[in-house]
């Protein structure tokens, strides 16, 4: 039977494999590292809040019923149509079609129920790998940005903006 690719709210019981995904030290375009499954916790208790007051929606992706990533929208706060989508994957699903997936599925959410225009996905120049997920999914690049994103040092660096519109 092939797996699908389905994506569902975050849930607390999602955080210890979360913390697992984030701190994978190949994992090097994603700037967060939660210092335990416990501050994963308190991060994820946070989402019924961001849904509340609509700035962010954050989702788990699951292969089957296997965690391997996750993916959320989070608003521009200058405006109310426009999010910017990011995301992260476990690095043994890398190399599958989850994340084109996940992507499409999340848009059908931002297009269909939260009646957004505009969905943005940035990422760091070298991470060749998101803009091909975004291009999978015909997002056009914009422009760069500079000094927006940072490391895992913390040192800003300039970033690509795809943006799909309705």
């Amino acid at each position: 039977m092939k797996k699908i690719v389905k994506i569902r709210l975050q849930e607390v019981n999602d955080a210890e494999r979360f913390y697992k995904i984030l701190n994978n030290d190949n994992f090097k375009y994603f700037n967060v590292r939660p210092s335990s499954v416990e501050k994963e916790i308190e991060y994820l208790k946070l989402n019924e809040k961001f849904r509340k007051e609509n700035t962010q929606w954050n989702y788990t992706v699951l292969f089957g019923d296997e965690i391997v990533w996750w993916i959320w929208i989070k608003i521009n706060s200058h405006t109310n149509f426009m999010w910017e989508m990011w995301y992260f994957l476990d690095e043994s699903f890398w190399w599958k079609w989850i994340i084109t997936e996940a992507t499409k599925l999340l848009e059908k959410i931002c297009f269909e129920e939260l009646n957004l225009t505009r969905i943005e996905i940035l990422m760091k120049l070298e991470n060749i790998w998101s803009e091909k997920v975004a291009i999978k999914c015909w997002y056009k690049k914009e422009w760069i940005c500079k000094n927006r994103l940072k490391d895992l040092e913390g040192n800003l660096k300039d970033c690509y903006i795809y943006a799909k519109v309705l």
